[in-house]
């Protein structure tokens, strides 16, 4: 079976540049009014290495700002542990 017409395609993964895998990016986390501060600052330490406490600001900064960035590093690194965060219900982009 052939597609005709105007089909727009994503960009292929060839698309992205070593520039661009490797620049400084953030993983920002959105307040999402359904998970636990618990739950969030359990799963900032298991999966991002934060101290209790840095996981416990970046919950409170998230609650009252309804964002924070929780981890800075090359985008490669970064969607590794926004995949990660997704499987867990979390609200997380890369910017």
């Amino acid at each position: 079976m052939t597609l005709s017409g105007n089909v727009k395609s994503s960009p292929a993964k060839s698309d992205l540049s070593s520039e661009s895998l490797l620049k400084e990016m953030n993983l920002i986390l959105y307040n999402d009014e359904v998970n636990t501060f618990e739950y969030v600052i359990e799963s900032l330490v298991e999966v991002c290495k934060h101290s209790p406490e840095q996981a416990e600001q970046c919950a409170l900064i998230t609650h009252t700002k309804g964002k924070c960035d929780v981890k800075k590093g090359a985008f490669v690194r970064l969607k590794i542990l926004k995949e990660i965060l997704l499987s867990k219900g979390l609200s997380v982009e890369i910017e």
